[in-house]
């Protein structure tokens, strides 16, 4: 596989770390690694530009159940796009993805990074045993639920989402009702909304606010490898009340 189309910013960081020169297009959000090459911007993740990433000629449009939508993805089939769809719902299976992605579509060596992702998450220890919920959108205000990629990687670091057995993957939540939650913290990452220090720790006054950094909580990819270190010193930080993330 030599020209790569990549729907989804964290597989577009695994394949440009991995295999330079093998990306012909990508998506307006994916910002890593800083120097993309000559990959052509071809849209957002939820609304690609078909047409144009049909006549980029590649081989292979990498893309993810959840981040791109089903009927973008059946008209790139019917234009004659092999398309490649990935699903992730915890660490273990982001890994296999990766492998299937990265070693069985683009026939590459396992990448190091891969192997030192493996191994950070291996002897990963928990920060503490505690509760908390964690919003990903405001307006309105939107969790983590059941069964999600992020929500596996907070409790691996002992992190315990209150609602992860909630029915819905990302459920609406009023903030009165989670700010009546009695966490331990609540957990702001800066991405798919972008909580600040300005912006979110003010609607939970008195609730210890981890402000952490999207990338190493919802991508799965290079960042992997450096995830667990990351977040436990956020989550240490607003544990401990020596910053604020």
């Amino acid at each position: 596989m030599r020209r790569v189309v990549s729907l989804v910013p964290s597989l577009t960081e695994a394949v440009a770390v991995s295999a330079p020169g093998r990306l012909v297009g990508v998506t307006d959000w994916c910002t890593h690694p800083g120097d993309l090459g000559a990959a052509e911007r071809i849209g957002g993740t939820k609304n690609p530009d078909v047409r144009r990433i049909a006549e980029l000629r590649p081989d292979l449009v990498i893309a993810n159940e959840e981040e791109n939508r089903a009927p973008d993805l059946a008209a790139l089939r019917a234009a004659g796009v092999e398309v490649l769809v990935t699903e992730v719902r915890d660490l273990p299976q982001a890994l296999r993805e990766l492998d299937r992605v990265l070693v069985g579509a683009l026939g590459l060596a396992r990448p190091a990074w891969l192997a030192d992702a493996e191994a950070a998450w291996a002897r990963v220890e928990p920060v503490g045993e505690f509760t908390a919920f964690v919003p990903v959108w405001r307006r309105p205000w939107m969790v983590l639920g059941r069964d999600t990629f992020a929500g596996d990687l907070l409790a691996r670091l002992g992190v315990r989402n209150v609602y992860a057995g909630h029915a819905e993957r990302y459920p609406r939540v009023p903030v009165e009702e989670l700010a009546a939650a009695g966490c331990d913290l609540v957990v702001l990452p800066d991405e798919p909304y972008r909580f600040t220090a300005e912006d979110g720790p003010e609607a939970f006054p008195g609730l210890p606010a981890a402000l952490v950094d999207g990338r190493y909580l919802t991508w799965y990819g290079p960042s992997l490898a450096d995830a667990p270190r990351v977040l436990a010193e956020s989550l240490d930080a607003a544990r401990t009340g020596s910053g604020r993330g």
